[in-house]
């Protein structure tokens, strides 16, 4: 992992809230299966670290609460990025053990698993190649879905045994279906900042700050029609974006109400919504 696609000045995923239906079943899953520490609970609310310092993930079982509806768009899902290869090879180990059924995918810029959390939610786990070996054609970073070669992974265990989240362990990024991609362009690139890295055809864009292969993906996979995320449903309740101090985010600010979006502010949190709805915290 390198650090600085994830320290100042980079515009970074900093955590991942998500509405469940259960709260004890999702929080056995994050902590048993994910490897994931509980820092805080109060009521109907937990929150997740690997460090037991730096929240990553909350989870949250409002009053009333639906199950997911997939014709929906918000989250895709959400990626934990291992500091290692030899963790993905111990949490591979651990999730065959567990007998989760997963997907994987080699990204070229990375080795990836897939699976969902007890409601549907969306997870992957992956780790970084160097960034010196990644690919670039007309200043786009190259990313493929391959088959991941597992065997070659796993030979990094000797022996070793997964042990819950290491240090170090963080958000890489977030992947969200919208509904309006070149809606979603501007408010991401115009507003907030973010460059285009890779560009798939019209259907997904990845976008980054400093070079990274990406912080955001958005993609309209379900459709430009798809349906606005519903606030009573499980799914995405909001994610968090860091910017490098207040004069970077006030920047931010200014240009999303100069386009238009709305932003909200109090001494203690500013909030922005995406065309499609998705509720983001600017922070610093």
């Amino acid at each position: 992992m390198e650090r600085t696609f994830f320290q100042d000045p980079a515009v970074r995923v900093g955590v991942v809230s998500l509405k469940v239906q259960v709260l004890p079943k999702s929080k056995a899953f994050y902590t048993n299966i994910l490897g994931l520490k509980v820092m805080e609970e109060e009521g109907g609310k937990a929150v997740l670290s690997a460090d037991g310092k730096n929240p990553l993930v909350i989870l949250e079982q409002p009053k009333s609460i639906e199950a997911k509806d997939r014709r929906e768009a918000g989250l895709y899902h959400f990626a934990i990025l291992l500091p290692t290869r030899k963790d993905l090879a111990s949490f591979i180990y651990h999730l065959t053990e567990q007998g989760i059924h997963m997907g994987a995918a080699d990204h070229l810029v990375s080795e990836a698993l897939y699976f969902e959390d007890p409601d549907g939610n969306g997870i992957e786990v992956y780790q970084d190649r160097p960034s010196s070996q990644w690919q670039r054609v007309n200043d786009q970073i190259v990313m493929t879905v391959d088959p991941l070669d597992g065997d070659s992974i796993l030979s990094e265990l000797n022996g070793d045994r997964w042990s819950g989240m290491p240090l170090g362990t963080i958000i890489g990024h977030i992947h969200l279906h919208v509904r309006d991609l070149q809606a979603a362009r501007e408010f991401y690139c115009v507003g907030l900042g973010f460059e285009v890295t890779f560009d798939r055809l019209d259907k997904a864009l990845f976008l980054s700050t400093s070079g990274y292969h990406h912080h955001i993906g958005l993609n309209t996979w379900k459709g430009e029609r798809a349906k606005e995320p519903s606030t009573k449903r499980v799914g995405l309740q909001f994610y968090s974006l860091i910017f490098p101090g207040k004069e970077a985010r006030q920047k931010a600010i200014t240009r999303l109400r100069e386009l238009g979006y709305r932003v909200l502010e109090d001494e203690n949190m500013v909030i922005t919504y995406d065309p499609t709805g998705n509720t983001i915290k600017l922070e610093i």
